[in-house]
């Protein structure tokens, strides 16, 4: 199974990003994503923003992948 992460990204520079989830950040391509923007949500999977997404949608998101990590 793959899992993508929601990230914002904080700083952009040319094609690579810094981003931050949960208060971690961390360096990320925007290769496969080059609209994505300095404040826009994306979707991290090993390091490559795949889509940027909405805020809401990034929220919701991290907050099942929260509940699946308190389950476990």
């Amino acid at each position: 199974m793959c899992l993508g992460i929601p990230a914002r990204v904080v700083v952009r520079e040319g094609d690579t990003a810094t981003a931050e989830v949960a208060g971690v950040r961390r360096s990320i391509s925007l290769s496969l994503c080059p609209e994505a923007q300095r404040g826009d949500w994306v979707l991290v999977h090993v390091g490559f923003a795949l889509a940027t997404i909405d805020e809401d949608e990034a929220h919701k998101t991290l907050e099942l992948i929260e509940e699946l990590g308190e389950a476990w």
